[in-house]
């Protein structure tokens, strides 16, 4: 028994270990090769090999921190049982490794044979005959050009360029030139791409030998996919020569003109390949398709040259697909080969699947089969290879993951009738065995498989034939087999045999009378132990008789008969038996009025789990029995009952499936299937983390999931027995939690999927309830309410907590101001009457409830021991009085003294820095870092940014590139052009409930973006929509009108106004803007800056004023400050920075980065993070860090380390160096990353804590906030001139003229009023500062980062900008100010400059008015110009799908909308075509 254990142990052992089907690795993977049985891959930081059966034999780290590099060749050399690699480090190396040891190197050259890392590049072995009767081997690189390299790394590459294009190198030292020279005896050969070029792929064939390249021509304009063939030669200059090449046209529905994977299915002739191609403006809209390149024509490529030159020939060759033979979603990766006359086909996909594909010698396919799905959305690599050692197995990687997948999956199914369901004609019903296997696996026996020409049929055809009285029943099994198997058939009427039948593999025929007629007969099919039963319903094929023509086509099919769709009659078949599907043959004929309809399916998306009690809404639902799920191009389908059911709703679970799009149908009892829809299967949920992770016995706590995918979860299983819903809004996904009898510290919690589950990382932890003591009370009128609880680890949040206060009888809401450890502290707001008492206050936390009432013993206790405390302080006093009162008299007055001299100074300074301000702040720059506009106009459109507003534009190396509009996309932006149309369908979302004043945001700027290229139609659209929201009955008050964005044609304007004022912001604004930006900065850094809080001496804003700072004898400092470089010690000339005594260490690393790039106009080589300095003192180097051993402590709470602390002298020396390791006492890589980094450091103002005040006794000076007012009006002096100067660039009138724009939009409001009759001037005036200041100016003011590149907008900025920005909004104000003594700091900085303002804003408003008005045409002229200059620079295609999910969801709505508007009938047939086109798109269908 022990022997036996042993031996499973080890078995096991073997197995789990030496037998894998997956190795992780850490990195991404990069590159994988196979070779010699062994499969090497390369991540960032390493090189691996493993064995066939992915162990992990050996590994070679490649790079790190201080020498960076990347493996960008690696090839198998299996003749020579080494391996090639290539690397970017040192300017490019190559090196020779064995083959069975990568650890041991075998020959190492510095050589620029490979890319860089930004390249696309090709590399594989060429094999050549020499002359000597040898065979030899070169190494193929393909790289892109230096010009391309250049634009996209701004560097020239290493090496010669003629290093770039096609180069051949070689493989071996006794090879003419030595190993990896390109030169022979002959000139050095090249070929080289005259454009920007993305290779994709390439290999070589045997018979005959060429070798093939397959590369993306110009990408980013007039795109082609070009394949280019070469005749391998012992010669390289020959093989150069004999360039030729042909273009790939793909596809006939709509152009596809960029490839991304490929691969060969056969050598010799025809050469078969198969590529994946996409759409440059969808890349998810893949196709698979087949060409034969042994029909290229000699003919050479005009986009490439050759040396020694190649003849080129006028035009280029173009090949079209033998077969498009499978359109499918997010194809990234296919791999392919030939097994007799079967093409077998393996696609990878971009959400984690690998795919199967079977194809006849007619390119006829089978249906896909998924071998392998990932939880999650990793891609599979655009790579695939076969395992050498077994070709049952392929490798794939995805991410950090490189797999072993079986490419037969025939074990899975149990009987004959599943193996020859699967369509994989390499499975096949081994009778011997009672198996489905592989051929191999069934040696010596009858094995039955899938015929060539049986793809598309079912396993049993039959068909019945009359001739005379004598009716014959013949039945085929789709099937072939071999040593001919054990075949016999019976054919029963009831429990009597019908006929004495007639059984030759594979075909059975049964006859007898005609009289039988009409009969119910049983076949049974027996091969080896299987046995196929089918149930026919035989009836005289004339006789057959429906209700309808489609229930008599149904019957006539069932039957074994033959229809004529042309008489819509039933007769005798005759001919060859055929497949009989009535599905198929009674396709065209109507079902019915009353047939099942699908309207909506709710949810349309899920996890690969499915999901439990979805909802089918449509009509005549009573008739469905069964939902049928078809995956697309599956072999099976799936039948789901009906749980609930009414005429218009039905209940049912989605059962799991594979990912990617899944048609829907509901089936009658007939077996037809109605209606359709779509659902889509996405990948598992993930959750990673609750937040907060802990709860209150009583439960009702809100608790967020944190993960993806969430939304396709069902519930959530905090316990076995307890279950609770999910709940959504705005992509949050939370639940509540339930309340504890039994108390527990903490449960696991799961995510129910379909009928799966899935942990969640963190667990839910349950303390007591919370524990409220008692309250007090203050204030009239306006009550404030503390109330006193027990601390607790709950970390109860506002959201948390309701509180009423109970007076009389009567309860007042509580607002909810501060919670601390200790209180929750709330406000009673007054209604009619004031609130004069509250008795008791009403918490309710979560399910918790609970009233609390004033304690008043304890009031009593507390009255007794403060008059024990009165009377024993006072004997005390009486006591010690005679004898301390001198020494406390003297010590008082030296204190006031102090004191009174500490007030006396610090408004003496002030007074003095006002009166001495400086304004030595910067006057001009050389260059403004202006963004560019399409970047520009995507931050105001889009403010929120994201993944989808990144869409809206091209990337940099697309500006050129007009994009491809497809069919559907070009139907919507016709459609939303018919201006009835876009009106109903603004009008008809803003009327939704639902539809949230985002989303009226979100679509006014993809309507901005949309068109775009048409501005005059989008003006003449914002002014009609104007119009109407002036005639709406809301807006009875016109002073209100555009004050806020709560509408389409709100957001609209402010986009428009954008878009027309970039022009002016640029040529007039942006320097002053810029100019007032720099100074802010440089005024606040002048003083002293808390590192912690961000409060500075010098602001603008009171609330950020560094006012209880305990020292402000901060010093200037000039450092010399020295750059590393090399690797020797050298160091730079050095840099003067100014710093203050009282600067941080990272203060100080800011500073010098600052001006580092002030001084040069470009910024350090490394980032903040990535630098430390080092102190020189007597001749050695002190390194300064944020915090170290040395820092001061207090309590808890640790100083924050500053040049102070170092003693760090003027004119000092410090040293930038590149960051090696992390700070001693962090395990960040800055203190700052501490989440508690707020309450763990501080640095000027000293942290709130109990400790002995001996030792620091000036730390305890009073500090008064209004001495330090001053600062603000100091800060205000020094950036005055920078202020009016951009108010005034804002304001004037260049050449007495404003913006067109301006003057157009004006002059509508003015006509609007007159048209509106509106005689009061007050309301223009609201009108025009609402369009103009107030939605585009003051946005601008308060967000510089919008305008230009590479500007922090700190807190502190941002403070600053608003007090600027409501200074630049008073000016624009009617009425007049009246300010007081306790007015708003920020309203009295620039109380004496406003009345001034308002002047000069009254005479702009003036001098446009009186301006002479812009004609129509010109401003059309001008619109369009601007439409013309960014017409490259946005997405429309993007835009208008994004567009089309708001008219999909609100389709009936617009429809309605459209009918009142009494709309032509051809305007909705249009919008139901362009709903038709995308509803085409989503769907996967085989060709």
């Amino acid at each position: 028994m022990r022997t036996v254990l042993v031996g499973l142990l080890l078995l096991l052992f073997r197995s789990g270990v030496f037998s894998l089907m997956e190795q992780s690795v850490n990195g991404d993977i990069r590159n994988f090769v196979v070779g010699n049985g062994k499969v090497f891959v390369v991540t960032d930081s390493q090189l691996l090999q493993m064995k066939h059966d992915l162990v992990v034999e050996k590994h070679k780290n490649i790079s790190n921190h201080t020498h960076p590099n990347r493996l960008t060749v690696l090839l198998p050399f299996d003749a020579n049982k080494t391996l090639i690699s290539c690397g970017t480090s040192d300017c490019g190396y190559c090196e020779v490794l064995d083959l069975d040891d990568i650890s041991r190197s075998i020959y190492r050259e510095g050589v620029s044979a490979g890319p860089s890392v930004e390249e696309s590049s090709v590399a594989f072995l060429v094999d050549f005959h020499e002359r000597n009767s040898e065979n030899g081997a070169y190494i193929l690189v393909a790289r892109e050009n230096e010009a391309q390299v250049k634009k996209k790394t701004d560097q020239t590459i290493c090496g010669s360029v003629d290093d770039t294009g096609v180069t051949l190198r070689n493989t071996l030292d006794s090879q003419p030139g030595e190993i990896f020279s390109r030169s022979q005896t002959d000139s050095i050969a090249n070929i080289s791409p005259k454009g920007d070029v993305e290779w994709v792929d390439g290999f070589q064939t045997s018979s005959p030998s060429h070798s093939y390249l397959l590369v993306n021509v110009n990408p980013e304009a007039d795109a082609a996919v070009m394949v280019l063939r070469m005749e391998n030669s012992h010669s390289k200059s020959d093989m150069t020569k004999s360039l030729k090449g042909a273009e790939l046209q793909c596809c006939d529905d709509e152009p596809r003109r960029k490839l991304l994977s490929s691969a060969v299915i056969s050598s010799g002739s025809p050469l078969l390949w198969v590529g994946v191609f996409t759409a440059q403006a969808e890349l998810e809209n893949t196709v698979l398709a087949i060409y034969d390149f042994s029909q290229i024509r000699s003919q050479v490529p005009s986009q490439f040259t050759c040396s020694p030159a190649c003849t080129p020939e006028g035009g280029n060759a173009v090949l079209a697909p033998r077969a498009v033979v499978l359109r499918h979603s997010s194809m990234t990766s296919v791999a392919a080969e030939k097994k007799g006359s079967w093409i077998v086909i393996y696609i990878g996909t971009n959400n984690g699947q690998l795919m199967k594909m079977v194809l006849d010698k007619n390119f006829r396919s089978g249906c896909v089969t998924v071998l392998y799905r990932s939880d999650d959305d990793r891609m599979v690599f655009p790579r695939m290879l076969f395992d050498p050692v077994d070709n049952q197995y392929i490798y794939i990687a995805l991410r950090n993951q490189i797999r072993r997948v079986a490419v037969t999956q025939c074990g899975t199914y149990s009987t004959l009738r599943d193996c020859r369901s699967s369509q994989d004609p390499f499975c096949g019903w081994c009778v011997t065995t009672s198996k489905c296997s592989t051929n191999a696996e069934c040696s010596s026996s009858s094995w039955i498989s899938i015929p060539e020409d049986s793809f598309q049929k079912k396993l049993t055809t039959f068909l019945i034939s009359e001739v005379s009285t004598e009716v014959t029943l013949n039945l085929h099994l789709n099937v072939e087999g071999t040593h001919n198997p054990n075949f016999t058939c019976t054919f029963k009427a009831g429990a009597e045999d019908l006929c004495s039948p007639n059984a030759v593999f594979p075909n059975c025929s049964c006859s007898f009378l005609s009289q039988r007629l009409p009969a119910n007969v049983t076949v049974t099919v027996t091969i080896g132990n299987q046995t196929i039963t089918e149930n026919l319903k035989l009836r005289s094929c004339p006789d057959i008789t429906e209700t309808s023509p489609y229930a008599k086509c149904v019957a006539c099919v069932s039957a074994g008969c033959h229809w004529s769709s042309g008489s819509q009659a039933c007769s005798w078949a005759h001919g060859s038996v055929d497949s009989l599907t009535f599905n198929d043959t009674c396709q065209g004929l109507s079902s019915g009025e009353h047939a099942p309809q699908i309207l909506s399916l709710e949810p349309n998306e899920v996890s690969f789990h499915g999901r439990n009690n979805a909802v089918m809404k449509g009509k005549n639902l009573r008739l469905v029995e069964k939902i049928r799920f078809q995956g697309s191009a599956e072999c099976t389908t799936k039948e789901t009952p009906v749980t609930e059911r009414s005429s218009d709703t039905l209940k049912f679970n989605i059962p799991s499936g594979n990912k990617g799009s899944t048609r829907v149908c509901v089936v009658t009892a007939d077996g037809h299937c109605h209606s359709n829809t779509i659902i889509t299967y996405g990948s598992q949920p993930t959750c990673t983390g609750l937040q907060p992770s802990v709860t209150w016995a009583s439960g009702g706590r809100k608790i967020q999931l944190c993960g993806d995918n969430l939304k396709y979860v069902d519930t959530v299983i905090v316990s076995p027995k307890v279950i609770t819903p999910v709940f959504f809004l705005n992509k949050t996904f939370w639940f509540h939690t339930h309340g504890l009898r039994e108390y527990k510290d903490s449960f696991n919690v799961s995510l129910r999927v379909g009928n799966k589950t899935v942990d969640c990382v963190d667990k839910l932890s349950y303390l007591p309830d919370p524990e409220f003591i008692t309250f007090s009370t203050f204030g009239t009128g306006v009550k404030h309410v503390t109330i006193q609880k027990k601390t607790d680890m709950l970390n109860i949040s506002i959201a948390d907590v309701k509180v009423w206060g109970l007076s009389g009888e009567k309860l007042h809401e509580c607002k909810i101001k501060e919670i601390t450890p200790t209180a929750v502290i709330c406000m009673i707001l007054g209604e009619k009457e004031d609130v004069m008492s509250v008795d008791s206050v009403k918490v309710e936390v979560g399910e918790f409830k609970t009233d609390v009432h004033v304690n008043e013993s304890n009031y009593i206790y507390i009255l007794v021991a403060l008059i024990i405390l009165i009377l024993l302080g006072s004997l005390v006093g009486v006591l010690i009085h005679r004898k301390s009162q001198r020494q406390m008299s003297a010590r008082m007055n030296e204190r006031l003294e102090l004191l009174e001299s500490k007030i006396r100074n610090d408004i003496r300074q002030g007074f003095v820095d006002l009166q001495t301000e400086k304004l030595d702040l910067i006057e001009n720059v050389a260059a403004i870092p202006f963004l560019d506009y399409k970047h520009f106009a995507l931050k105001i459109f889009f403010p929120e940014g994201g993944p989808l507003a990144a869409m809206m534009i091209k990337d940099i190396g697309q500006v050129t590139v007009t994009m491809e509009v497809d069919e559907k996309c070009q139907a919507f932006s016709a459609l939303i052009r018919d201006q009835m149309f876009l009106t109903c369908f603004v009008h008809a979302l803003e009327e939704q409930k639902n539809f949230s004043i985002k989303d009226k945001c979100m679509v006014a700027s993809l309507l901005t973006v949309a068109l775009h290229g048409d501005l005059p139609y989008l003006t003449q659209l914002m002014e009609d929509l104007l119009q109407s929201l002036m005639d709406q009955p809301s807006n009875a008050q016109p002073k209100l009108l555009l004050r806020r964005t709560e509408s389409i044609v709100e957001k609209l304007l402010t986009n428009w106004m954008s878009i027309c004022l970039y022009g002016f912001l640029r040529e007039s604004v942006g320097q002053p803007l810029f100019l007032l930006v720099s100074a802010l900065t440089q005024q606040i850094s002048k003083g002293p800056v808390d590192a912690v809080t961000e409060k500075a001496l010098y602001t603008l804003n009171e609330d950020w004023l560094l006012w209880q700072a305990q020292d402000f004898n901060f010093n200037p400092l000039k450092l010399n400050v020295l750059f590393a470089v090399g690797t020797e010690g050298e160091v730079s000339e050095p840099l003067e920075v100014n710093a203050l005594t009282c600067d941080t260490i990272e203060q100080v690393k800011e500073k010098i980065l600052q001006t580092f790039q002030r001084k040069f106009g470009f910024p350090y080589t490394q980032q903040l993070r990535e630098i430390d300095i080092e102190y020189e003192k007597e001749g050695s180097y002190m390194p300064l860090e944020e915090v170290d051993s040395s820092s001061e402590v207090q309590g808890d709470v640790t100083m924050l380390n500053t040049l102070m602390h170092y003693q760090v002298p003027d004119g000092a020396s410090l040293k930038v160096m590149t960051k090696k390791v992390h700070a001693p006492l962090s395990p960040q890589t800055s203190v700052k990353d501490d989440q508690n980094f707020s309450t763990k450091y501080f640095h000027l103002i000293d942290p709130d804590i109990d400790r002995d005040e001996s030792n620091h006794p000036e730390r305890k000076k009073l500090k008064l906030k209004e001495i330090y007012l001053t600062k603000l009006l100091s800060t205000k002096v020094a950036v005055h001139s920078f202020v009016e100067n951009l108010f005034r660039s804002i304001w004037g009138m260049p050449n007495n003229k404003a913006p067109s724009a301006v003057k157009y939009f004006f002059d509508f409001l003015d006509a609007q009023a007159e048209k509106k009759k509106v005689s009061d001037t007050d309301v223009l005036h609201i009108w025009k500062t609402n369009s103009l200041p107030l939605r585009f100016w003051v946005n601008i003011l308060k967000n510089p980062n919008f305008v230009f590149s590479d500007l922090e907008k700190t807190h502190h900025l941002d403070s600053c900008l608003s007090v600027i920005a409501q200074a630049f909004m008073d000016s624009f104000s009617l009425s007049d100010q009246q300010l007081g003594k306790n007015a708003p700091t920020n309203k009295l900085l620039y109380a004496k400059d406003i009345p001034l303002y308002k002047q000069e804003v009254k005479t702009y408003y003036k001098l446009v008015k009186d301006q002479p008005s812009v004609s129509s045409q010109e401003f059309k002229t001008f619109l369009q110009d601007e439409s013309k200059k960014h017409e490259n620079e946005f997405n429309e295609s993007a835009a208008l799908r994004e567009l089309y999910k708001y008219m999909n969801r609100y389709f009936s709505e617009i429809i309605q909308k459209l009918d009142q508007k009494e709309a032509s009938s051809k305007l909705k047939e249009e919008m139901h075509r362009v709903k038709d086109l995308f509803e085409d798109m989503k769907r996967s269908a085989w060709t």
